[in-house]
């Protein structure tokens, strides 16, 4: 059994590795997403005999049954029935055949390292036969339902998650072709998709808002043409700007040279204490808008940050911008470390510069996030949209043209859709609204 192990940035270019060098007659044993990009264990069409063989009777043999009844041997005790413990995640490493010291002559006391190792290969042979399994069940869908599958390769290449993808996919009404499964995707996708009516839950109610993010997500620019929009319906008597950038340098003069053409005092404070000593005093004001330091999602300093914006005194309500050009899983991470009391809703940013944005989407319909604005360029304030669910969802389709070199194949889809089973659990997903 010679089974190998192929490392890539993408999928793609993985499999382009398999194919090269063991044929297209070659098995995927495992499919997973690594630090490094995609990692695939393949074997040769020819020695799949050989693992098949093997494999498969040295780990569900007698000896190996009479591993979890240590204490006894074959001769004196008929062994426990095998229980298949849940999957869990492949090995990375190649399977190995079951250690000599568990053979029928040497069995005795059994060592609970090897115990650990024949329950390691089960778990391993268990999840490489559920891949296979789920990539013959995508390529028989594919054969008997095509327009399921030319509906699942415009939301991949839309920049939609496989694991969204497939549940809406499953879900999509039978015998529908491939034009109105487009349509009905659609509609579940827009229905998803929560944003405020209008902005006059920020314009005319007022309060006080804090916009939070990782750096270079476009807070300052963003709190800019909020603050310009605010000054334009009730004037700069009724605004007021805070930072509490006093880290990244002229990130206090960005949002003052701002703050003097809009004709509004810019304050800095460094802590809880200077933050609620200033909204108190800025008690009389309609609107308060809050620009932050940016900070890592992964930094300990957010939750520092949110205790601070909590601790205020003051009713402060977060908006998270998230940057439009980021994957799908930076912006699901940034959302769980930003999530917490206090939390309204987000902005999309950067949505001029992102070749898909079926990923961000993605987040904030799984997070169930209120989308506020979305932003697309420099501009004060024109930059600066009410966001529109039916727009949105329109242009992250139109928008996958744009990304023809990094779509999948026929070929690939069922690689790729077979590493979604156990996604299918996720409770995100289970409360997307179908009907």
């Amino acid at each position: 059994m010679n089974v190998r192990k192929f490392t890539a940035s993408t999928s793609r270019g993985a499999w382009s590795l398999v194919r090269e060098a063991l044929g297209p007659d070659a098995v995927i044993l495992s499919n997973r997403t690594v630090a490094d990009g995609v990692e695939i264990l393949a074997l040769a069409g020819e020695d799949m005999a050989a693992l098949a063989e093997p494999v498969v009777e040295k780990t569900i043999s007698e000896t190996t049954l009479a591993a979890f009844s240590p204490k006894h041997t074959l001769t004196h005790a008929q062994p426990a029935p095998l229980a298949i413990p849940a999957p869990a995640p492949v090995s990375a490493s190649v399977l190995q055949p079951v250690p000599a010291a568990l053979t029928q002559s040497a069995i005795g006391e059994i060592n609970p390292s090897e115990l650990h190792d024949v329950m390691k290969e089960i778990r391993s042979m268990r999840g490489m036969l559920e891949m296979q399994l789920a990539e013959l069940a995508w390529t028989d869908q594919h054969k008997r339902e095509p327009a399921k599958s030319s509906v699942l390769r415009e939301m991949l290449a839309a920049g939609f998650s496989a694991s969204l993808s497939r549940y809406l996919i499953e879900r999509m009404p039978a015998g529908a072709s491939k034009d109105s499964g487009m349509e009905w995707i659609k509609t579940i996708l827009t229905r998803n998709l929560a944003t405020i009516a209008n902005e006059n839950e920020i314009l005319e109610k007022g309060g006080v808002y804090a916009l939070v993010g990782p750096t270079g997500v476009g807070k300052t620019t963003t709190t800019a043409k909020l603050a310009a929009r605010c000054v334009m319906r009730h004037g700069p008597g009724k605004l007021a700007l805070i930072t509490t950038d006093g880290y990244r340098i002229g990130g206090y003069e960005q949002l003052r040279i701002y703050g003097k053409i809009l004709g509004v005092m810019v304050h800095s404070v460094k802590d809880e204490a200077d933050l609620r000593i200033a909204l108190d005093e800025l008690k009389g004001k309609h609107t308060v808008l809050i620009d932050t330091v940016g900070v890592s999602q992964r930094d300990q300093m957010v939750a520092e940050q949110i205790a601070m914006l909590s601790g205020a005194g003051s009713q402060v309500k977060r908006l998270l911008c998230l940057n439009a050009t980021s994957t799908g899983e930076t912006l699901n991470e940034v959302v769980r470390s930003y999530m917490g009391d206090g939390l309204a809703g987000c902005i999309l940013t950067k949505l001029d510069e992102a070749a898909t944005i079926g990923s961000a989407l993605d987040v904030v319909i799984r997070q169930k996030l209120n989308l506020y604005y979305v932003a697309n360029g420099q501009r004060v304030p024109e930059d600066l949209h009410v966001a529109n669910q039916q727009y949105l969802v329109d242009r992250a389709f139109k928008l996958k043209r744009e990304t023809a070199p990094f779509q999948f194949n026929d070929a690939e889809i069922p690689l790729v859709m077979a590493n979604t089973a156990r996604a299918m659990n996720d409770k995100s997903l289970r409360e997307v609204i179908l009907g």
